[in-house]
């Protein structure tokens, strides 16, 4: 058996879940698949699709924290307008020291391309990437 062979989803611990579905719907614009119990919290965590399937898995923790890795990464063909349309939905990117940002917040990716983070609520970190 290799884990290869399965799907893999990205697990978000977040501290407020009703403060993380205004984000991650009302901002960026995911769908909810299915709602379900966060350990002792009953409707405390969302599975959100991506990309056709389930990808996100959003959960309330009392262990939420605000990583400074970035925990998952959104593939997109149109990376200014991805950009614009959520910077117009309230959502704000991150710029970090040491790196050449436009005034969007895009920056170039090491061996080519382009990339822009923003953060949650909560300070977890998610980045655009295309690569032109």
């Amino acid at each position: 058996m290799a884990l290869s062979d399965f799907p893999l989803h990205a697990s978000v611990a977040v501290s407020d879940i009703q403060r993380a579905i205004a984000f991650y719907e009302g901002k960026l614009g995911l769908r909810a698949l299915r709602s379900g119990p966060s350990a002792a919290i009953p409707d405390g965590s969302r599975i959100y699709a991506s990309g056709g399937g389930p990808a996100l898995n959003v959960y309330q923790s009392n262990t939420a924290g605000h990583s400074q890795a970035t925990m998952a990464v959104w593939y997109v063909d149109d990376l200014d307008a991805t950009v614009a349309e959520l910077t117009a939905a309230g959502v704000a990117f991150t710029r970090y020291d040491g790196l050449e940002h436009d005034a969007n917040g895009i920056t170039p990716r090491a061996g080519g391309g382009r990339l822009a983070w923003f953060q949650d609520p909560d300070g977890n970190t998610f980045a655009l990437e295309s690569d032109t």
